[in-house]
This record gives C-alpha cells, structure tokens and sequence, in this order.
C-alpha cells in the first residue's frame, strides 16, 4: 500500500509538471508581468489541481512511512519526468543525464532497503 500510494503522488507530481509545460508552452513563455495570467490557463489550472491532490496523496504516505525513507524515494519523480520529457516533449537527454538518472535509482533501491 505505501508503494501504491507514493507511485501514485510521483506520477500526480509528474504529470502536474508536464500540464505546467504545456500550459507555458503554449503562451510562448512567461515573464513576470505575465504570471498571473498564466495561473489560469486550463493547463497550468489542471496541474495545480494535480499538485492539490498529490498533497493529499504525500499526506497518507508521510502518516505511514518515515520521512527519511519516503522523500528520498521521492526523487524518482526526476527519473519518471526526464523520461517523460522525452517522450512528450521530445526533449534530448544526455548520457550524462542518463548516468545521473541511474544514481537516483541505485540511491532509491539503497534507501529503500
């Protein structure tokens, strides 16, 4: 179930992530006179939306699990969105990210045991 429920808050944090890209994608960017605005576009709404419920997601899993082992796992939030990121967006990724993205998930299965 704690496995469950942190997958669960990774892919809300991830796709949240990819709506925001969306979202500023498609306004061309953002400064700062032009923020407020972006706040509530469709796509930037529905990944705050999903940030809202991801919270409430990390809220069950910090009620069962340490902090020291559930934040690090976490961070396999950055593997899933550079993955993402690729396949969305079409985004390049170095070998360099790649050897990076393997040291979170060797530190994740290290944390995790």
């Amino acid at each position: 179930m704690n496995a469950l429920l942190l997958l669960m808050n990774i892919i809300m944090l991830v796709a949240g992530q990819v709506l925001f890209k969306m979202g500023l994608d498609r306004m061309g960017g953002v400064t700062l006179a032009t923020s407020w605005k972006a706040m509530f576009t469709p796509h930037i709404l529905a990944g705050l939306l999903l940030y809202a419920l991801a919270t409430l997601v990390w809220f069950a899993v910090l009620s069962r699990m340490s902090l020291s082992t559930a934040y690090p796992i976490q961070s396999l939030a950055y593997v899933f969105g550079m993955v993402v990121a690729l396949i969305v967006f079409n985004e390049p990724v170095s070998l360099t990210k790649w050897i990076g993205a393997g040291i979170i998930v060797i530190g994740v299965i290290l944390i995790s045991k």
